[in-house]
C-alpha cells in the first residue's frame, strides 16, 4: 500500500533542495505557483457561513436543503468571482469562501462591497425561498487580510495538488464567519487590520462598524451593511 523506503527518500529530496521564497505585494496568478517555490503576498478572504446549519438541515427535507444550497452556492460564487484579483474560490460543507490578492488598500474596497453584496443577496434568496415555501437561513460573513504564505503542495506526478494559505488573512475571515450573525455580532465581521486599512480611503465605515472583542477571536469590527439599490429593488417585490 505504501513504500515507505521511496517515501524516505521523497522527503529528503523536498528538505534537501532549495525552495525559492519570493516575496510580492501582489501574488501571481496559479501559473507562477510551482512545487519548487512559494510566496509571500498580501492577501485578503471572505467567509460566508450558513448559521445553525445542523438544525437546518435537520429540519428541512432533501429537496428543499439541496435547493437553499445550491441557490445559496451558485449566486455567492457569482458575485465573488468577477475579479482579476481572485485566487482561489471554493466550498467547504456548507461555507463559501474566495481569497483574494489584495497589494493596494482598494482592493480591499472592493472585496468589502462584494461582501455587502452578499450580505443583500441572502435578503433577497430568503424572500425568495419564503415565497416558495422553503425554509429560510441566517448567514454570518467573515473578512480578514494579512500578509500570507502561499505554498503549493501536493504530488507533482500524481496530479493531485493545492495551495496551502499560512497568515492570518484566511483563519480570520473563516473564525469570523463563525461568530457573525450571532452572540451579538451583526452580519459582517472583519478583522481590525481589514478595518484599519479599509477605513484610510472608505471613511463611512466608521459609522457602520462598531469596535467589538470576542473572548477567542479578540478585537474585530461588527456591522450590518447592504447596497442601497439592490435592497431597495427586493423591497419593491423585484420590480422595476
Amino acid at each position: 500500500m505504501y513504500d515507505y523506503k521511496e517515501g524516505k527518500k521523497r522527503v529528503e529530496e523536498i528538505l534537501r533542495n532549495d525552495l525559492e521564497v519570493k516575496e510580492n505585494n501582489r501574488l501571481p496568478k496559479s501559473g507562477e505557483l510551482t512545487f519548487e517555490n512559494s510566496y509571500f503576498s498580501w492577501v485578503a478572504s471572505i467567509f460566508i457561513d450558513i448559521r445553525e446549519s445542523s438544525t437546518l438541515f435537520k429540519e428541512g427535507n432533501n429537496n428543499e436543503i439541496s435547493k437553499l444550497i445550491k441557490s445559496f452556492t451558485s449566486e455567492l460564487i457569482e458575485i465573488l468571482r468577477r475579479s482579476d484579483n481572485m485566487r482561489e474560490i471554493g466550498i467547504i460543507g456548507d461555507c463559501v469562501y474566495s481569497i483574494y490578492t489584495t497589494p493596494l488598500q482598494q482592493d480591499l474596497k472592493d472585496l468589502y462591497f462584494r461582501a455587502c453584496y452578499c450580505n443583500t443577496f441572502i435578503i433577497m434568496l430568503n424572500k425568495l425561498l419564503k415565497r416558495n415555501n422553503l425554509p429560510i437561513f441566517k448567514a454570518g460573513i467573515g473578512l480578514g487580510v494579512s500578509k500570507t504564505l502561499v505554498i503549493k503542495v501536493g504530488r507533482k506526478n500524481a496530479g493531485i495538488n493545492n495551495k496551502v494559505w499560512i497568515g492570518d488573512s484566511v483563519v480570520d475571515a473563516s473564525n469570523f464567519s463563525s461568530i457573525a450573525h450571532k452572540e451579538g455580532f451583526e452580519n459582517i465581521v472583519m478583522s481590525t487590520l481589514f478595518y484599519d486599512n479599509l477605513h484610510p480611503i472608505h471613511k463611512k465605515v466608521e459609522e457602520l462598524f462598531e469596535k467589538k472583542y470576542h473572548y477567542k477571536y479578540g478585537y474585530c469590527y461588527s456591522g450590518d451593511v447592504i447596497m442601497t439599490e439592490f435592497n431597495n429593488w427586493i423591497n419593491n417585490d423585484f420590480k422595476d
